[in-house]
């Protein structure tokens, strides 16, 4: 099936080298007592919301909200404000400097994905952006990324999660040898 072949192509062009970095990232934010703030749209919302689940129950003391799992508030602020605001209106009421920002998206377009990571960049949040495709804008705006290079939506999605699979693992076993 073509499908395994392409999967299986696709991982060997993954950076393990952005997933140590972004693994840090996670590993600093825990040390600072910040929080991670997750989210996505369709497909990548549910990896949002599965990641955001594997992590608190995995990783003890981390601190970490999925935004796309909170319907009355996505649904409010998409009636009353924008669907394009969805993320970037809940930041701007409960985002501290010390909090970490973590987008994903197959396409790296979408609008409220774009709004809500230019809003953490301008008051100096750091995030990262998890995108395939060509990595369209998040690629560009998030300041650490994580490409999944092909133009296959169901790869980039499947292959998004392996790598925060990945991630917790070398989270897990850096905590196990050096425990806060």
């Amino acid at each position: 099936m073509q499908y395994f072949s392409d999967l299986t192509n696709t991982i060997s062009k993954i950076n393990t080298a952005s997933l140590l970095s972004v693994s840090d990232r996670i590993l600093n934010c825990y040390n600072r007592k910040g929080t991670i703030y997750i989210f996505g749209n369709g497909g990548s919302g549910a990896t949002a919301s599965h990641v955001a689940g594997d992590y608190l129950k995995t990783i003890k003391g981390l601190r970490i909200v999925c935004l796309n799992d909170n319907t009355t508030v996505v649904s409010a602020i998409a009636n009353d404000i924008h669907y394009e605001e969805i993320f970037r209106e809940q930041l701007k009421n409960i985002l501290l400097a010390q909090d970490l920002v973590i987008a994903i998206s197959g396409s790296g377009n979408s609008k409220n994905i774009i709004n809500a990571i230019e809003y953490a960049n301008l008051v100096g949040v750091e995030t990262i952006g998890f995108c395939g495709f060509d990595g369209g804008d998040l690629k560009i705006k998030a300041s650490k990324n994580i490409h999944i290079p092909i133009h296959d939506m169901e790869i980039t999605e499947d292959l998004h999660l392996s790598c925060f699979h990945a991630i917790k693992r070398d989270i897990a076993n850096n905590l196990l040898t050096n425990p806060r």
